[in-house]
Order: C-alpha cells, then sequence, then structure tokens
C-alpha cells in the first residue's frame, strides 16, 4: 500500500472517529435540554485538536512501520491527491454557503458553527474515500 493511500486511510478514519466521539459527548450531555444550549465548544476544539494529534502520531508510525515507502510520491501520487483534495472541498463549499445562510437567517451559533465543523468531516471523509477509490479502483487522469 503506498504511503499517499496509507495517510488518506489516517486522515479518513480519525475524521470519522473524532466526530463520533464529539456527537456522543455533545448529544451525551443534551438529555432534555435542547442541543442548542448544550455546551458544545470544549469538546468540539477537543475533538479538532485530538484528531489533528492523532493524524500527525498515525501518519508517523505509518512512517516508521515501512520507511522504504515513506515520503515517496509520484506523479500518480500526486494526481490522485490533487484528485481527491478536490472531492474533499466541495463538502467544505457546501458547508460554507449553508453556514452563511444560517447566519443570514440569524440561527443560533451552535448550528452554524457544528454544520461547518460536519463540513470539514465531510471534506476529509470524501476526499478519503476518493483517494483510496483512486488507488484500489484505477486513476484516470483528466
Amino acid at each position: 500500500m503506498a504511503s499517499e493511500e496509507k495517510s488518506a486511510w489516517i486522515m479518513g478514519l480519525v475524521a470519522i472517529v473524532a466526530y463520533a466521539v464529539y456527537l456522543v459527548i455533545v448529544l451525551g450531555r443534551a438529555g432534555h435540554t435542547p442541543l442548542a444550549e448544550v455546551p458544545y465548544m470544549a469538546p468540539m476544539l477537543w475533538s479538532i485538536g485530538g484528531a489533528i494529534l492523532a493524524n500527525i502520531v498515525l501518519r508517523i508510525a505509518a512512517a516508521a512501520a515501512s520507511p522504504r515507502d515513506a515520503g515517496k510520491k509520484d506523479q500518480r501520487d500526486r494526481e490522485i491527491y490533487r484528485f481527491g483534495e478536490h472531492i474533499g472541498q466541495s463538502a467544505i463549499v457546501i458547508g460554507a454557503l449553508g453556514a452563511l445562510l444560517m447566519a443570514m437567517a440569524d440561527w443560533d451559533r451552535f448550528w452554524i458553527a457544528n454544520v461547518i465543523y460536519l463540513s470539514f468531516v465531510l471534506s476529509a471523509v470524501l476526499g478519503s474515500v476518493a483517494k483510496v477509490a483512486a488507488y484500489r479502483w484505477g486513476f484516470q487522469p483528466w
């Protein structure tokens, strides 16, 4: 497995786990309280920070496990990376538009922040899925 494919797997899985942990914490705190009133900022910041740290540590571990492959990229790797990033960025654009509309409609900050966070998570997951699919089932650059 190419090091870039390993990185894609790590990014996607870490994003899913971090967001799941965030949801469990916030929804667990909700009880009978409306979601918009649940304290969400600290869990969100901790889950984002934890995801960044986990991503770094796991990439270092993956590179240490197969040092010959670490950091090697050919033209195909660069094209797959760019392809995956373009796919992932679509989620950020859609999330940003949603957050913008929510802000214009004067929605609560809780919902706006969560739409933005979800768009980052979807960006990581969609980009990772696109990269892994390109590695597994082939990639035809345009």
